[in-house]
């Protein structure tokens, strides 16, 4: 299955507790979409959020952003894992 990056450039109000927050509800929404969200980096100061997503197409993994809390992000790149 493809591995994904995505990036959202500027979150309002982020915080390290709403960051969690919203990855907790991509967890309960991704099961039907045959996605899993990972892992994710932020940088509250910037308003940064990067998740690294396993999706079968990159609409699935945007599709679990919308539905779990509406911050779809706002680019979304094909990645492979290194060493």
């Amino acid at each position: 299955m493809p591995l994904f990056m995505d990036h959202h450039e500027k979150v309002e109000g982020l915080t390290a507790q709403a960051v969690a927050e919203a990855h907790r509800k991509d967890l309960e929404t991704l099961g039907e979409y045959g996605v899993n969200y990972i892992k994710y980096w932020f940088d509250e100061g910037s308003g940064q959020v990067w998740c690294l997503v396993d999706a079968p197409d990159s609409e699935a993994a945007m599709t679990v952003h919308r539905e779990a809390h509406g911050l779809v992000a706002d680019d979304l790149t094909e990645v492979q894992e290194g060493a």
